[in-house]
């Protein structure tokens, strides 16, 4: 795991010295690789690729990058890790080649000149982004992996194309001059988080997962700007296709016989994600997914695994309980950080420059809060992300079936049924459901915000509608800019469900899961993995039938049953709690002069993004006890608090870099 930039100067550009910035755009990413920084370059061809590298695999200088394939024809910045590189190894060793190392970066050099790349692409199962010049044709290929684990962004300059893991790179290059894209500002505003097409700077893209882009300087020139180029990127795998080939071949076999053949999928991908050549742990939060790596892990493994839970005092919100007990019976090595809320509030104020995309998901601090737990022990952790995407998880995707049939009702008992809801709501917030003989999760289920957000709900005049308020927020009541249409181009699916998971998968888990993931561990130094997402699980799940994914009203069926055969069923059968903290109670608190200054600074910004006069309306009622208008406030408090952090001036950090230079082919 590690940081990855490059620069490809347009044909001739007069001051080829602007490769000079390699390294200051590659320290920018020291977070990311604190082990080491090199940088490569070209000056004959105006290429240069820099490397921040944190060592998993091969500790040795043999596993250092940029790396150049054994014939002298391509050099390599690679930022992830290919999980079956042992045997693509040992095929290529069959096949008479050597290796000097033992990391999988030099399997990848060899794999590409002996099959070609997208061959090789096809061949990987793992999480990468790369940058590889080919000195023989001058051409750059960037990839990037199926899921979208790892990301990679494209910018442009006059003189200039750029590419880096994170934006904070690109915004180092002199002549880089970002300007807002109000639109992905508006679909974040609306959803929380900037989807995997669009970029909050305008003149940047993220290339697609599953995709490449081949590139000359030539092209480059050509097409006028970075973002040009985005029509020439082609797929090497689609979930478009998956889905599609699915409905075509659905897999055969009894529930039983599809149960096991899942737990031989997940052992091999969490057996392949155990390979590491540093301390290794795994988040685990007591949940079906993150149990189900765990005890995966543990089945495998000759000593106890690592595990690490973030503990929270307040009620409702605290899972710490749940992953000890999972600890205690699978017996790991766990370790439990019991925060305060002061503690966990202190850490906001970094969040803007941690994503430094506008990001409003409140679980990013929790996430943030046990990746430094786990650094302090292990530089590897393995994660349960994926398990809601690929099986149904989401409260969504159960309710959808009977909101749907609610949606016959008459529209007066809706509205009568949606008044009951909001009263329950503003009930709540008075402490009315803490009065009554109610068991915990019966409590958490009337939490206001999880009333409020049924009666949205129940406001939908349509599948469409119901579909749109399913998979976003009401935020966009604040906006004057409205976001743009929803993306066109779908495949066909004939069941709610399935396009619930489609959408899912394409946008919520690229666009907000897999980037609160990699940011959070990236800044802690530490590298996640997430076996649930390799791409033979991924296409296993497409093939299902959907009642192994919702049946009685719950989702992740299979993976209950799986998990059945490690832990008893009592710390199974237990609502979904997500990773969640109490950012309602918190503005109204301790955080509500924090949040105050920056509704003051959207007043005084005058930027048209937002109506400050809905924003003030949306910001008393809260506090006043009204209505619990978190889910809408956050993001807007999130998109203020970076857009006061990116206007500051920036004063890029320099360092020292290993260069190596490579004369032009």
């Amino acid at each position: 795991m590690c940081g990855i930039t490059g620069i490809l100067l347009a044909p001739n550009t007069a001051d080829a010295g602007s490769l000079r910035a390699i390294g200051q755009m590659t320290s920018a990413l020291r977070h990311r690789g604190p082990d080491g920084q090199a940088v490569w370059t070209n000056r004959e061809a105006g290429i240069a690729f820099g490397h921040r590298r944190l060592a998993i695999v091969d500790l040795t200088e043999a596993g250092r990058q940029p790396m150049q394939s054994a014939s002298g024809r391509y050099v390599i910045t690679f930022n992830g890790e290919i999980y079956n590189f042992q045997d693509l190894r040992r095929e290529l060793e069959g096949a008479g080649h050597c290796f000097r190392g033992t990391g999988d970066t030099e399997v990848m050099l060899c794999a590409i000149e002996s099959w070609g790349l997208e061959a090789a692409l096809t061949r990987f199962a793992g999480m990468f982004a790369f940058g590889l010049w080919d000195l023989k044709e001058r051409i750059l290929h960037l990839a990037r992996d199926r899921m979208g684990k790892k990301p990679l962004y494209i910018a442009s300059t006059q003189e200039a194309l750029l590419f880096a893991s994170e934006l904070k790179a690109i915004n180092c290059f002199p002549g880089f001059n970002p300007e807002l894209n109000v639109d992905a500002a508006a679909i974040m505003l609306s959803k929380g988080w900037v989807p995997d097409d669009h970029c909050i700077w305008q003149g940047v893209f993220k290339l697609p997962p599953g995709s490449v882009l081949s590139v000359t300087a030539a092209d480059f020139a050509n097409a006028r700007g970075a973002c040009a180029l985005a029509h020439r990127t082609r797929y090497w795998w689609s979930l478009a296709d998956v889905a599609c080939k699915a409905r075509r071949e659905p897999i055969a076999g009894s529930d039983e016989e599809l149960t096991s053949e899942l737990d031989s999928l997940l052992r091999l991908s969490v057996r392949e994600r155990m390979v590491a050549d540093v301390p290794l742990g795994a988040f685990l939060s007591g949940g079906i997914d993150s149990s189900t790596v765990v005890a995966l892990m543990q089945a495998q493994s000759s000593r106890p695994v690592r595990t690490f839970t973030i503990a929270f005092s307040e009620a409702g919100f605290d899972e710490a309980p749940h992953a000890a007990a999972v600890a205690r019976l699978l017996g790991t090595d766990h370790t439990e950080l019991n925060l305060s809320p002061a503690e966990a509030r202190d850490v906001i104020p970094e969040l803007p420059r941690v994503w430094d995309e506008p990001f409003a998901d409140e679980s990013q601090i929790p996430t943030l809060l046990v990746a430094r737990l786990a650094r302090r022990h292990v530089t590897v952790a393995l994660s349960g992300d994926g398990g809601d995407e690929c099986f149904a998880g989401y409260s969504r995707h159960f309710m959808a079936a009977r909101l749907r049939k609610l949606q016959g009702l008459p529209a007066p008992f809706r509205r009568m049924v949606t008044a009951g809801i909001g009263f329950l709501a503003r009930a709540s917030l008075h402490d009315f459901a803490g009065r009554l003989p109610l068991s915990e999760n019966a409590r958490h289920a009337l939490r206001s915000d999880r009333l409020n957000r049924l009666s949205h709900l129940l406001e939908a005049t349509g599948e469409d509608d119901l579909l749109r308020r399913l998979t976003g927020t009401s935020s966009q009541n604040l906006l004057h800019h409205q976001p743009p249409a929803s993306r066109s181009g779908l495949p066909q699916l004939d069941d709610m469900l399935s396009r619930l998971l489609f959408d899912d998968m394409t946008g919520y888990l690229p666009g907000d899961i897999l980037v609160k993931l990699d940011r959070a561990t990236m800044a802690s130094s530490l590298e996640g993995r997430c076996p649930i997402l390799d791409h033979r699980v991924v296409e296993f799940s497409w093939r299902l039938p959907n009642h192994l994914k919702v049946q009685n009203g719950k989702g992740k069926w299979i993976l209950r049953q799986l998990l059945g055969r490690y832990l008893p069923q009592r710390l199974i059968d237990r609502p979904k709690q997500g990773f969640d903290v109490p950012i309602g109670a918190w503005l109204r608190g301790p955080l509500r002069a924090w949040a105050a200054d920056l509704i003051a600074g959207i007043r005084l910004s005058g930027d048209g993004m937002l109506d400050s006069v809905k924003v003030d309306a949306c910001w008393h009622a809260h506090t006043n006890g009204e209505r619990d208008h978190a889910r809408d406030l956050w993001p807007v408090l999130m998109f203020q608090a970076w857009h006061n952090e990116a206007m500051r001036p920036s004063n890029p950090a320099t360092c020292l870099s290993h260069e190596i230079e490579i004369p032009g082919a």
